[in-house]
């Protein structure tokens, strides 16, 4: 088992903490992390896959322990989240790599695809949603607000900011809630109480629109490219549903897709099995 290093590094003039393990010259790994967490939410994982591959995993800008500069400097979209990460990959080095997408990551690391195909060696989408079909009801306070921006409907999902919402994303849809640590979902409250912190994710969930306009696009890039792609789903996520993970057969007919009897957060009860499953079909 390699040690994980955990770093800083400078994404002209932005601020990215990422952490990092296995040899250099194992094939690259770059894992993207979701609402509300940080590259924590891969503890578990990383260690699995260290020996394997070149793992890197940033705290995408606003989360975690990268920079989370002013609204009024930095506009918080999800193609500014993208065009940092692109940065990133540039900057330290990883010129081919793997992408695993979980939930926020999936329309960044999707945007990644579209820009630079060729740098993509594999996709594994956790509960990384590119279709229609994948959205749940769950989302309806969101469409409220992006079909009427109004105040009102940007302070009604200020409900989904709590610690107790945020607990509850982890624990939904997992058999035994004890399954799950404390540790993930607080440190995630932790980061979400910042100073400004709420209107940052509020601006996201209102950007968020645009990742839905996106998906022909990114259904496009499936079709024209055929990457190799896994997909490791959450049966039971409130947010991304089943039938998501299902269409990405429709445009690359060999896509490998598997689920899991948890939610959302699949990693906190089956980082074995998933880690499994990606040495298997990164292997093949």
């Amino acid at each position: 088992m390699s040690t994980i290093a955990h770093r800083h590094i400078d994404v002209d003039g932005f601020n990215v903490f990422y952490r990092e393990a296995g040899p250099a010259d194992a094939p690259k790994l770059l894992l993207l992390h979701g609402f509300p967490s940080s590259s924590h939410m891969f503890r578990d994982l990383i260690p699995l896959l260290s020996q394997r591959f070149h793992i890197v995993a940033p705290d995408l800008p606003g989360f975690g322990l990268s920079d989370m500069p002013s609204r009024d400097t930095f506009a918080y979209t999800f193609e500014n989240i993208a065009n940092v990460t692109d940065r990133f990959t540039e900057v330290i080095g990883f010129d081919r790599y793997a992408v695993y997408v979980f939930d926020y990551g999936a329309p960044t690391g999707f945007r990644l695809a579209l820009k630079h195909p060729e740098r993509i060696t594999a996709i594994v989408s956790q509960n990384g949603n590119a279709y229609e079909e994948g959205l749940s009801d769950g989302w309806n306070p969101i469409r409220a607000y992006w079909q009427a921006p109004t105040q009102a409907n940007r302070d009604a999902l200020r409900a989904m900011l709590t610690k107790d919402t945020t607990k509850w994303q982890y624990t939904h849809g997992v058999p035994d809630a004890a399954a799950v640590s404390p540790d993930g979902y607080s440190l995630d409250d932790y980061y979400m109480n910042r100073p400004g912190a709420h209107d940052v994710q509020l601006d996201l969930f209102g950007d968020y629109r645009n990742n839905v306009a996106l998906y022909p696009a990114f259904q496009a890039y499936f079709r024209e490219h055929r990457p190799k792609l896994l997909a490791v789903w959450g049966r039971n996520d409130p947010f991304f549903l089943p039938p998501g993970a299902e269409a990405f057969k429709r445009d690359i007919p060999d896509a490998d897709v598997r689920f899991f009897d948890t939610g959302h957060f699949a990693l906190e009860t089956h980082a074995p099995h998933i880690a499994a499953a990606i040495v298997e079909f990164l292997a093949q």
